[in-house]
């Protein structure tokens, strides 16, 4: 059960790291964000990642075996890695229509299921 809360806590934290770290470069087209300046627009990412990190650091504290979770430091590396780019992907494609998927980020995808595989290989 506690990989299952784990893997949940990391997709939510990473939902919100991926709107807070590339949220912004949409949300310009909003008349009122566009008018913002850097420092503005640091601050909400700031404020959006905190939620991040409100996600993150519990899944890690329970997901951690140490802390009696399923998970060595490395697995729960390599789990959020491929979270967070499989949440990028989705992101990217949903929000941003000029982006594409191609046949070389597919192959990328592979590699990095297969990079699952070993680090999870007793």
């Amino acid at each position: 059960m506690k990989s299952f809360v784990t893997i949940g806590l990391l997709i939510l934290s990473n939902a919100f790291m991926t709107m807070a770290w590339y949220g912004h470069l949409k949300f310009k087209e909003m008349a009122w964000f566009s008018k913002l300046g850097l420092f503005s627009i640091i601050l909400i990412s700031w404020g959006i990642a905190l939620f991040e990190y409100c996600f993150q650091v519990p899944a890690n504290r329970i997901g951690f075996k140490e802390n009696g979770g399923p998970f060595s430091l490395v697995e729960l590396k390599v789990i959020q890695e491929v979270i967070t780019l499989v949440i990028f992907m989705v992101f990217t494609l949903l929000f941003f229509k000029t982006e594409t998927f191609r046949w070389n980020h597919f192959v990328g995808f592979v590699f990095l299921v297969l990079a699952v595989y070993f680090i999870f290989r007793k």
